[in-house]
């Protein structure tokens, strides 16, 4: 792992017991001495401290900034209200998913928040079409969920607490400007805090002393994740994969939609647009496999047990720690996609069988 980045973390993680992977060019923890199912479960029940620094955060400013993003996303950001943030996508001439992110209105200046794995591709994109693009490279990027998140995150900062879910705020931490947003990625009340490096294992530290607060690695954020039916990008959505289809056409307000105020203009719109109104030929779906083994990233799917050809693939699958059951989400033929719908998973030259079912496998608890 040489070659690879490290977050400003890095030693804090190797301190506290971390297993290191390699993650989007990144040497990142997998996993503590809690375990990933400990951590996950934990993180339901209590709180968990995630390092996300290896994500890109960007700000983009100047007059017009909102109008010109809306340019490469599908999303209102001119109706985005100062102190609030949204989910959006970047999508390409084809309609598939470039990438998705975190759009936040922070008064004279938008800030985003962008995947690690995407991250020099966003700002090269972003940079190509608009002005007043800065990449950020001096913030570490944490983030706090669980339900005792604003309980650990107020006793330093009381202001949060007042916050909503998709608020943001820039709030003063011994000296330090941090910029807070309520959200996260693992359909738990919570925080994302961006914090100046320099300060970053200090306030690291100070969270971790806060009664509940554990840190959590790589591998219980993505089964938190898929049990909040949440996308992982470049394994349930890429440029091969529209809005439409991904199931994210809630992401596409009205205003951006077809007979809207400011209908399309954005990369893709053409057949975006037709599918929101049409409906794709496919959708991400979730799926309930019978038993206990799950059926994970790239398992075939089939209509019957003995089809001769496939009709979907799973893109994310694994054993749900809270649900206690396995979990996989896929697509399929819309005409399948139907809740209680069975069809059948290959494993290991088995087909087995799995319930087609509604996403999230969890239900969300973030703070209306």
């Amino acid at each position: 792992m040489a070659d690879l980045l490290r977050t400003v973390l890095h030693g804090l993680h190797l301190e506290l017991g971390a297993r290191m992977v390699p993650f989007a060019g990144y040497e990142m923890p997998v996993q503590y001495p809690m375990g990933v199912m400990g951590e996950h479960l934990h993180t339901r029940s209590a709180a968990g401290l995630f390092d996300v620094s290896h994500m890109g955060q960007v700000i983009l400013g100047g007059r017009g900034a909102a109008e010109a993003l809306e340019a490469l996303v599908p999303v209102d950001v001119l109706g985005l209200a100062e102190g609030r943030q949204r989910y959006g996508l970047f999508t390409d001439a084809q309609g598939g998913i470039l990438d998705d992110l975190m759009i936040a209105n922070r008064g004279d200046h938008l800030f985003l928040v962008v995947n690690a794995a995407r991250k020099a591709e966003d700002v090269e994109h972003l940079t190509r079409n608009l002005s007043g693009v800065e990449a950020i490279t001096d913030r570490a990027l944490l983030a706090l969920q669980g339900p005792a998140a604003e309980a650990a995150l107020a006793s330093l900062v009381p202001g949060v607490a007042a916050m909503r879910f998709m608020d943001v705020a820039t709030v003063e931490w011994q000296g330090a400007e941090l910029w807070v947003s309520r959200s996260g990625y693992t359909g738990e009340d919570g925080f994302e805090i961006s914090v100046p490096e320099d300060r970053a294992e200090a306030l690291a530290r100070e969270l971790l002393a806060q009664p509940g607060v554990a840190p959590i690695g790589l591998g219980a954020r993505d089964s938190l994740r898929l049990e909040a039916g949440l996308c992982l990008y470049g394994q349930d959505i890429d440029t091969t994969t529209t809005p439409a289809e991904a199931a994210l056409g809630w992401a596409i307000q009205k205003v951006r939609r077809a007979g809207g105020a400011r209908e399309g203009g954005f990369p893709g719109a053409e057949r975006i647009l037709a599918e929101l109104q049409a409906g794709p030929a496919r959708r991400r779906t979730g799926l309930m496999p019978d038993g206990r083994a799950p059926m994970r990233a790239g398992t075939m799917l089939f209509a019957t047990e003995d089809a001769a050809d496939p009709v979907g693939q799973v893109t994310s699958g694994a054993f749900g720690p809270s649900i206690e059951r396995p979990m996989s989400m896929g697509y399929l033929p819309t005409p399948l996609c139907a809740a209680g719908t069975r069809v059948y998973g290959e494993v290991r030259g088995k087909r087995l069988p799995a319930t087609v079912c509604q996403l999230p496998f969890r239900p969300a608890t973030y703070r209306k």
